[in-house]
């Protein structure tokens, strides 16, 4: 039985959370949320991080019921991420390993999300599609890689939401995601926006240069709502998404799709997956936000699993890397 603690930290998200074999034990959140039209600075989300992580950590203990020496291993997000951030993170983590003498393991954020998904939805060699804030990948396993078939070229789909939604000016809490899901459902208009798909990968910065100079003329005659752009943008990126999710499953061979990260809470994305996946009489698998968007006990089940396959981390190589391949991780704990 391994006991492992996890803090996650790379964005705006700070999470800690506790894992038992599997089982999770605690794992509260707190988000900095920025004012309507403004994105979150490293620098600032770094002192939020800072100025709250020691109240998360007695929250997580206190729900938890255990006490340090009960913790067998302590894991942290490693990268990718925003340096500021993860640093702020990483520095407590490493504290916590000397103070209470315990190991160290430091994971890649990516990795997390797809272990988390695949223990809560029990799906087992799944083609993975990974979209966040900061990433945008589809992946699959082999032979002891999570090898990522097609990606991003420019900006992930997260951040794209997020641009989008600061043109518009929408609030950020919960988060700008989430209020354009919502506003999208009221959308009835489609306004067509680029489109690209290369090969296996995509390309979103192309549909905030097309908006950007247009939006104003837009909602000032009347031409489109927020709504109408709303719903376009949505149809328009997670068409792409699926394309290439499709294709990947066809060259694998797989009849399993899983959703992770924080785009992956959106509903109509899920839907156009699910739809997809049963044409080709394949299964999706998706979350809620208690797993999807970032949280500490995916980097707990994540260093879990690295910790009972006999992974650690030499105290010297705790830093962090904002560029944190998925595929650089050798996975030593899947057959």
């Amino acid at each position: 039985m391994v006991v492992a603690i996890g803090f996650e930290g790379s964005a705006n998200k700070l999470g800690i959370g506790i894992v038992r074999d599997g089982e999770v034990l605690a794992n509260p959140r707190v988000t900095y949320i920025t004012p309507p039209g403004e994105g979150f600075q490293p620098r600032f989300t770094a002192v939020h991080h800072r100025s709250r992580i020691l109240n998360l950590l007695k929250e997580a203990l206190d729900i938890s019921g255990l006490e340090p020496k009960d913790i067998d291993v302590i894991c942290y997000t490693k990268g990718p991420g925003m340096g500021a951030p993860l640093v702020s993170v990483a520095v407590v983590a490493r504290c916590l390993s000397l103070l209470w003498n315990k190991p160290i393991i430091g994971v890649n954020h990516c990795i997390g999300h797809i272990e988390m998904g695949r223990l809560v939805t029990g799906s087992n060699n799944p083609t993975v599609l990974y979209v966040s804030g900061g990433n945008t990948q589809v992946i699959a396993y082999s032979e002891k890689r999570y090898r990522i078939f097609g990606e991003t070229i420019d900006i992930a789909v997260g951040n794209c939401l997020d641009r989008f939604a600061r043109l518009l000016k929408l609030s950020n809490d919960p988060s700008p995601g989430y209020n354009i899901e919502q506003m999208a459902k009221k959308g009835k208009k489609f306004v067509h926006l680029p489109y690209v798909v290369k090969g296996m990968d995509v390309s979103f910065s192309g549909i905030i240069s097309y908006i950007e100079p247009k939006i104003e003329k837009w909602l000032e005659s009347g031409e489109y709502t927020k709504e109408d752009l709303c719903f376009s943008v949505q149809e328009t990126m997670f068409a792409m998404l699926v394309e290439t999710t499709e294709r990947a499953m066809a060259h694998t061979g797989s009849d399993e799709v899983l959703i992770v990260g924080g785009v992956g809470c959106n509903l109509r994305l899920q839907e156009m997956m699910r739809i997809m996946a049963e044409e080709r009489n394949a299964k999706l698998h998706a979350t809620d936000d208690r797993y999807c968007i970032d949280n500490g006990a995916m980097i707990a089940y994540a260093g879990a699993l690295m910790y009972k396959s006999g992974q650690t981390t030499d105290f010297d190589d705790t830093f962090c890397t904002q560029r944190f391949r998925t595929d650089d991780v050798l996975v030593t704990w899947r057959d």
